[in-house]
């Protein structure tokens, strides 16, 4: 078995790529770190049998825990995903953002380097981020792997020190790292104060659903199922040293986003008055410092390693409404116990 170290496994994207990995190789033995903050939830992980990984719940920052995981599981690899989010949640509180995204990204690359120099010659880290450390773009051009750094945000910002640690670790000391930089993901399991799964729950609970400025913000839309194809290929076949962008080719305003919702809904579940769901959007106060458009090229990967994103958008957010629509139980608990829909970070 292959020992690899998961850290934000409970997470969205760090759980959907546990899945993933267990459905298509038997050969891997995640080990999910993660601390169970607002946005991690173990119940992500229920639907995976509890014999095929081990959960121990920690931080990145506690870094006599990390060392000591090196050390009993001898790990092939890790898998970065643990990091503060949110951008909104960065503008209101980036405090959380510096300790997790900086600090506990530092602690990670120094253990593994400690470890990959007397050990494990097979060993790579593979660290997760975002495009979002690009800044913004007008209506031309895409980013690429050599697209300068110009983040916008606390949260960009953090990712961006992030990213340079980790290349910085490869270059200096010859940890064998590789990185990717993801677009905007969707689908199951997101927690409910990113876009897609807000304006889902919104429109069930007949509430207004919240779109900044005038909507026309674009982003490119990545299903999180290719999101984790991809990354298993970086991990076996991508190049140490390298940067891959992972896009799913899916450029939308985000006022087309809520519309689209609206619409799959409108199907799939109409609303009890038998009026459309798209009569609840409502524009509200724009973002401080709201990037305008995301676009990623993806070419790198598709060329090298043969990826290619399976889901159009329309497919995937239709497995994602009907994915919300079958685990009510699951966003419920969250309304309860964390989140109550609010929208945050509109104002400073």
């Amino acid at each position: 078995m292959k020992n690899v170290l998961v850290t934000g496994g409970c997470g969205f994207i760090g759980s959907n790529f546990v899945k993933n990995l267990l459905d298509n190789d038997t050969d891997y033995l995640p080990i999910i770190l993660d601390s169970l903050t607002y946005a991690g939830n173990k119940n992500n992980l229920d639907k995976i049998d509890s014999d095929d990984y081990e959960f121990i719940k920690g931080n990145i920052c506690d870094k006599a825990l990390v060392k000591d995981l090196f050390e009993k599981y001898d790990f092939e690899g890790v898998f970065h995903f643990a990091a503060e989010s949110h951008v909104d949640r960065s503008i209101d509180g980036p405090t959380a953002f510096i300790n997790t995204n900086i600090i506990g990204t530092f602690n990670l690359l120094e253990i593994s380097k400690i470890y990959y120099s007397k050990q494990n010659s097979n060993f790579k880290f593979i660290h997760i981020s975002t495009d979002e450390v690009y800044g913004d773009l007008d209506d031309n051009g895409y980013f690429t792997e050599n697209t300068p750094y110009n983040p916008s945000s606390p949260y960009s910002a953090s990712k961006a020190s992030s990213d340079h640690l980790a290349r910085a670790w490869n270059r200096t000391y010859g940890l064998p790292v590789i990185i990717t930089n993801c677009s905007n993901n969707y689908g199951a399991s997101q927690f409910p104060e990113k876009l897609i799964p807000l304006m889902i729950i919104n429109c069930l609970d007949w509430k207004p659903l919240p779109v900044y400025g005038d909507g026309q913000n674009v982003r490119d839309w990545l299903f999180v199922d290719d999101h984790c194809n991809a990354i298993k290929k970086v991990y076996e076949n991508g190049r140490i040293g390298e940067t891959y962008n992972i896009g799913g080719n899916n450029e939308i305003k985000n006022i087309d986003i809520v519309n689209i919702i609206c619409g799959v809904l409108d199907d799939l579940k109409p609303s009890d008055n038998g009026k459309s769901y798209s009569e609840l959007i409502t524009f509200v106060e724009d973002r401080p410092g709201h990037d305008f458009r995301y676009a990623i090229n993806a070419e790198k990967i598709q060329k090298e390693l043969g990826w290619f994103p399976i889901e159009s958008f329309y497919t995937g957010i239709k497995k994602t409404v009907e994915w919300y629509l079958e685990n009510e139980t699951w966003w419920r608990n969250i309304q309860d116990q964390k989140y109550n829909q609010e929208r945050l970070g509109g104002s400073i």
